[in-house]
């Protein structure tokens, strides 16, 4: 609980729902997701083998999330469910919960959501605050990288488990999808993700306008809903800017990836980032804001290029780039590589599965491994 639900796909949470969920029924285990009753027009019980409960939310901009995954512990700790799953640092006082119910829980606690710029005043504090309760009440804490289980250690004195996001290695997509913008293959750079602050397109915008780059400057990304920065950002005039908004369609996304010079990544806040797994995964030259968030993720150099948070060095990082063709092509060919075993989805699966069982006291029967051992047992 805590995502949209299953199958809505939509961001980072609902991916490991899917792609977790799956493998977890796979194996053997009964997976109940809680869905946001509001975002599914048509309710199936099960899909995919997946049990689908569609729980109601106080819909209201800060209330819609807390308010359905209380609902959703509520309803969990009075069923005969063994494990609660959520995910969200935003949800960590709802342990409380699970635990007065003595249920065990695990929370999958993301980034530094109290850092985030559009969380200023009461809404940083509340994260803090919900971060450092969910190290109170859940009996796991999960970080999807080594930087955030050092951060809750430093500031939370918490121990948490690293099981990373998982990503797959994508083939590459033909450049039919973006031909009708009249954009040729490697003649743009690339931007992937909301229009926030913490993403820095502002600043990777003013760094590339700066530059003396002929190549156009691709941002795919919005909010869903109006909003000032994101507005001034679309308002800004240059022949090299071109802004697509959400693209929902997965192949041409997947297009846009394949084809770029090199893709811009200047998320701050963040643990492990899907759209930079995805970059990694469709062979991307990158360029990453340098933090300690994405040095880990790039292995330190091994897999991009690093910029700071400077329009001047966003300038520089573009112009050097542009002359520095073989290095680029390089990465090209290296990125694939940098999805080394801890970003396999079944690999992560099987770590989150080893933590359930530890937890509920029982090992899971693979239905598939049973079948097996039958058949041998009958030869």
């Amino acid at each position: 609980m805590g995502a949209k639900g299953y199958p809505y796909v939509y961001g980072g949470y609902d991916t490991m729902v899917k792609e977790l969920g799956e493998r977890l029924v796979a194996k053997g285990v009964h997976v109940r997701v809680y869905n946001h009753k509001a975002l599914f027009k048509v309710k199936p019980r099960y899909v995919n083998g997946i049990e689908c409960i569609y729980m109601g939310a106080v819909e209201s901009k800060i209330g819609t999330q807390l308010s359905h995954t209380f609902f959703s512990m509520i309803h969990a700790c009075f069923s005969d469910v063994d494990i609660i799953f959520v995910v969200n640092s935003g949800n960590g006082p709802i342990g409380w919960v699970s635990r007065f119910f003595r249920k065990k829980s695990v929370i999958n606690v993301d980034g530094l959501e109290w850092l985030r710029p559009k969380w200023k005043g009461i809404g940083s504090r509340y994260f803090f605050w919900a971060s450092r309760l969910a190290t109170k009440y859940f009996d796991r804490i999960i970080n999807d990288s080594d930087e955030m289980q050092r951060v809750y250690k430093e500031l939370f004195n918490a121990e948490s488990q690293v099981i990373a996001y998982g990503a797959a290695v994508k083939e590459d997509v033909e450049v039919a999808p973006i031909a009708k913008w009249g954009i040729e293959h490697q003649d743009y750079f690339l931007i992937v993700g909301r229009l926030v602050p913490d993403n820095n397109a502002d600043l990777i915008i003013k760094g590339f306008l700066k530059s003396d780059s002929k190549k156009k400057l691709v941002i795919v990304g919005d909010v869903p809903f109006m909003d000032e920065y994101a507005t001034l950002l679309k308002s800004l005039e240059d022949d090299r800017l071109l802004f697509l908004g959400y693209v929902t369609d997965p192949h041409e996304l997947g297009a846009w990836y394949t084809h770029c010079y090199a893709y811009f990544h200047g998320h701050e806040y963040g643990g492990t980032n899907p759209a930079m797994l995805k970059a990694l995964g469709y062979g991307c030259a990158i360029l990453a804001l340098d933090t300690p968030f994405n040095q880990e993720m790039l292995q330190n150099g091994k897999h991009g290029w690093y910029f700071q948070k400077e329009v001047d060095s966003v300038k520089d990082i573009v112009e050097t780039a542009e002359a520095s063709s073989e290095r680029m092509e390089y990465f090209r060919k290296t990125a694939r590589e940098g999805l080394i075993q801890k970003y396999n989805w079944d690999y992560v699966t099987e770590q989150y599965l080893a933590v359930f069982e530890e937890l509920a006291g029982f090992k899971v029967i693979n239905p598939s491994e049973e079948k097996k051992n039958l058949t041998e047992v009958e030869s």
